[in-house]
């Protein structure tokens, strides 16, 4: 079968995406879906565009049949995507019709379902207690069972890889003993993860040439290759590949379904996605992410936030001639975006673009060019770093251009007092001197720590004169120690946020405290360049 079609014609089932985010991908460590979690996965997944949603294992996990149910109750329509139940073959010794696993199935209203059947003899004899003859009649039973009711059923052949290479005539008979009961994609299942591609090729093409089935493959990250080996499996001649997102799954995790179906679309030319859904990749991983609540992976394939984003002043060089030189793609076709970063390798191409991301227009002003490459320099020699700190970046540049505004204060003084009380309470005490146009204010405030009392009481301090200054939060705080003693320097990162947005502003110095007051100064000086506002009671966001 071709593995290609047309531009723009979808493959429909001639090719198969299939998702198991819910069923092996929350097998990660960390990962715990609630029901409404599972549909909200769900939903986005079938937005993307993929063929298979794999949703469970109904009658084993309570929650995996909660889902179900209400799926099957219309809180799921899916416009894309078939809903699929996840479980094992009948046990031995018994029959489908007899067995309540098998009937759980069926009770899902799913109406595809995959099994999973042992096909390494060693697992058969040792795990299952039973022989190859009893273990194959379980598979067709099962198979022959549930197509007569109606469903549509693949088989995910666990261990097969590492079978096959043990006895490969086991491991054919379970896929034989499958597809001849009414299965229609017999998996290949790297369950170990120990596969290469190179050897992942080799046998999907033997497997392939000595049945003529149809051929899926399923890959676990243990060698840092699921990917690719689920890449090669297809160009070896596997019609189904099986997926999580952002490859989430137990261990060392299972292939990413956002590098897997980049690659099939934008390296293959395989339309295996609805026109117009790859653009969709970079929101989906992040909200599912978002939802698993795991920190998206900034490095990640196609969609991570550093995909395309470039730090040596040779790429930029470059990327500002043609940006396709140092990109492989247009970061656009994935919804992601390409990003310069200004760092001491930048040289005058990457502060210009940097400038431009940044609304600046730096490319007439060659001193101003000149003077931010080399003051970038000097500070991330001193330890400072503005990859993570655009907006202390940007007010660099804006004062090398003349056109930075007025601070909004310019500091007196500041005292912090920390204070360990007889009752084992540990206090912070700050107070802050500053004027403001002319005149002379101060705040007083108590906090958990030194820098929590400095923020409270340099707003206090701005408040009767800058009260947008209520309207801005302190969100996140990064502390990093870049030597070693009790002499060391310290950079602090500060996020901020209002109704507006977030920047991130950078601090560095021998003191914590001062370190962080710098990267709070330039987090107000910000706030006050942009017009930063409060929003008004009872407004919306």
């Amino acid at each position: 079968m071709s593995r290609t079609a047309p531009a723009g014609t979808p493959l429909g089932d001639a090719f198969h995406v299939y998702d198991t985010t819910l069923r092996d991908g929350a097998q990660r460590e960390g990962i715990s879906y609630s029901v409404a979690d599972k549909l909200a996965v769900a939903r986005h997944l079938d937005t993307l565009g993929v063929g298979f949603i794999e949703g469970g294992w109904p009658g084993a996990m309570p929650k995996d049949t909660e889902f179900f149910a209400r799926a099957a109750a219309g809180e799921l329509e899916l416009r894309h995507a078939a809903l699929v139940a996840f479980g094992a073959t009948r046990r031995a010794g018994t029959t489908a019709a007899q067995d309540p696993q098998v009937r759980a199935l069926l009770d899902s209203g799913a109406p595809v379902v995959t099994l999973v059947a042992k096909s390494d003899r060693r697992h058969i004899e040792r795990a299952l207690r039973t022989d190859v003859a009893e273990n194959c009649a379980m598979v067709a039973d099962t198979v022959a069972f549930l197509t007569g009711e109606g469903r549509r059923v693949f088989l995910d052949a666990e261990h097969f890889f590492d079978g096959y290479a043990f006895d490969a005539d086991t491991a054919l008979r379970v896929l034989e003993a499958a597809v001849t009961a009414g299965a229609d994609v017999a998996v290949l299942c790297d369950t170990n993860g120990g596969m290469l591609p190179l050897g992942i090729a080799e046998v999907v093409t033997e497997v392939a040439a000595r049945t003529g089935f149809r051929l899926g493959i399923h890959c676990q990250d243990d060698t840092s290759s699921a990917v690719a080996n689920s890449v090669t499996a297809v160009q070896a001649g596997a019609s189904h590949v099986q997926c999580t997102a952002n490859g989430y799954g137990e261990r060392a995790g299972n292939a990413d379904l956002f590098a897997v179906v980049g690659n099939l679309v934008a390296k293959l030319g395989m339309p295996v996605l609805p026109d117009g859904a790859l653009g969709e990749l970079t929101r989906t991983s992040h909200a599912l992410a978002e939802i698993a609540n795991i920190a998206p992976d900034s490095h990640q394939a196609y969609v991570g936030a550093s995909a395309f984003a470039h730090k040596a002043g040779l790429h930029a060089s470059a990327i500002k001639v043609d940006p396709e030189l140092y990109n492989h793609m247009n970061p656009v076709d994935v919804g992601n975006g390409q990003r310069v970063l200004v760092t001491e390798m930048a040289g005058r191409a990457s502060v210009e673009l940097k400038g431009s991301e940044l609304g600046l227009d730096l490319a007439g002003h060659p001193d101003a060019v000149s003077s931010v490459a080399r003051t970038v320099k000097e500070r991330e020699a001193a330890g400072w770093s503005f990859e993570a700190a655009d907006a202390s970046l940007e007010l660099l540049m804006r004062s090398a251009l003349g056109t930075d505004a007025d601070p909004p204060f310019t500091l007196e003084s500041y005292r912090v007092i920390t204070e360990h009380r007889a009752d084992g309470e540990v206090v912070a005490e700050a107070t802050v001197r500053v004027r403001v146009d002319g005149e002379r204010l101060i705040g007083t405030r108590e906090g958990n720590g030194p820098v929590n009392a400095l923020d409270a009481a340099l707003r206090a301090a701005l408040a009767p004169r800058r009260p947008w200054v209520a309207g801005v939060e302190l969100s996140d705080y990064k502390v990093r120690i870049l030597s070693h003693g009790t002499d060391a320097v310290t950079r602090v990162l500060v996020e901020s946020t209002d109704h507006g947005g977030s920047w991130t502003t950078v601090g560095v110095h021998g003191n914590v405290v001062e370190a962080s007051w710098l990267a709070l100064v330039d987090a107000l000086a910000y706030a006050a360049l942009h017009g930063r506002r409060p929003v008004a009671a009872g407004a919306g966001s």
